[in-house]
């Protein structure tokens, strides 16, 4: 599963509240005690204090580094004022690299194009972008990040 944000809510036709995702996907959020406590969900203000809150998103599926892939290069540490330029834009690794985008502190979306999802990293949670993928990331405030490479090692 993948972490992502709420970005706002909507009920469905049988009266029930649905968290809309950053990701693109949605998800029932029922107070329901026992089987689900969230009594937040009942007033508009608690719905409106989760709106930004992380939440993981089971619909949603980050990528995972094949068996043997090892790293062969690094680079620098980056923050949200030093992150380069084509990071920020839609790029692609090259045949046969992964990169694996590593959230030393704070937060940073990680949006992979085909097909359109977006995953909140965190130290916690890192990013893995498959070769040639389109991908690119956004700060979402004070943060640092590395991103490595890596190969298969071929027998």
């Amino acid at each position: 599963m993948a972490t992502t944000i709420i970005t706002g809510f909507h009920q469905d036709a049988g009266g029930d509240w649905v968290a809309e995702l950053g990701c693109g996907h949605t998800q029932h959020v029922r107070h329901r005690p026992p089987w689900q406590s969230r009594p937040w969900v009942a007033s508009e203000a608690g719905r409106a204090a989760k709106v930004g809150a992380a939440i993981e998103c089971p619909t949603c599926r980050m990528p995972e580094l094949p068996a043997g892939a090892r790293e062969y290069k690094r680079t620098a540490t980056f923050t949200e004022a030093t992150v380069p330029g084509g990071l920020i834009r839609d790029h692609r690794t090259k045949p046969g690299v992964w990169a694996k985008i590593v959230v030393e502190a704070g937060r940073l979306d990680y949006t992979l194009e085909s097909p359109r999802r977006t995953f909140l990293l965190t130290p916690d949670n890192p990013g893995v972008a498959p070769p040639t993928e389109p991908h690119h990331v956004t700060p979402g405030g004070p943060v640092r990040f590395h991103v490595e490479f890596l190969r298969c090692e071929e027998t």
